[in-house]
């Protein structure tokens, strides 16, 4: 490499690794949003791998209820996770609008079904609300907050990190 193209790279460098000085940039996050049972949730799309229509999916035997079944994403075979189920909330059948938005957390892959995708938005942390009178029980475990236009955002690195998703039910032989 010639000496300019090394001091080129050097100040990309710098420039990348420079944190960031506005403020109202720092204060906000992209989330995911998605609707859900009549419902507006969001997810912060750092744990967002994918989204993808849901197709060939099998279910599975001797799982909760909240597991759809599973899926080939890629190759990859992921548990599909109904959180209408996991909520409490009303289900609807499944229909060609369905999606799965593939989330990844550390280790943990696993994809969750969404009525509908509603695209990207940014949400202001210092806006969200703690919860709403209607949240209660298990969907309150897993807030993150609720915006001003009522989308809830979902905290995924707490609902990637519970250990009740994970089945470990063994057939007997």
């Amino acid at each position: 490499m010639t000496e300019e193209t090394q001091r080129i790279l050097r100040e990309r460098a710098a420039a990348l690794a420079a944190t960031v000085e506005d403020a109202s940039a720092a204060d906000t996050v992209d989330v995911v949003a998605f609707a859900l049972a009549h419902e507006t949730y969001a997810i912060e799309s750092a744990f967002v791998r994918e989204i993808c229509a849901l197709t060939d999916l099998t279910p599975l035997p001797c799982t909760p209820p909240f597991v759809l079944g599973i899926a080939s994403v890629r190759g990859e075979i992921l548990s599909v996770i109904d959180i209408r189920q996991f909520f409490d909330l009303p289900a609807k059948g499944l229909t060609d609008l369905n999606r799965i938005v593939v989330l990844r957390f550390g280790d943990m892959t696993l994809a969750i079904l969404a009525d509908a995708i509603l695209g990207v938005r940014q949400a202001a942390l210092a806006e969200l609300q703690p919860s709403l009178p209607t949240l209660t029980g298990i969907r309150e475990k897993y807030l993150k907050g609720v915006t001003p236009d009522r989308t809830i955002v979902l905290d995924a690195a707490k609902l990637l990190g519970d250990e009740g998703l994970v089945v470990r039910e063994q057939v007997e032989p």
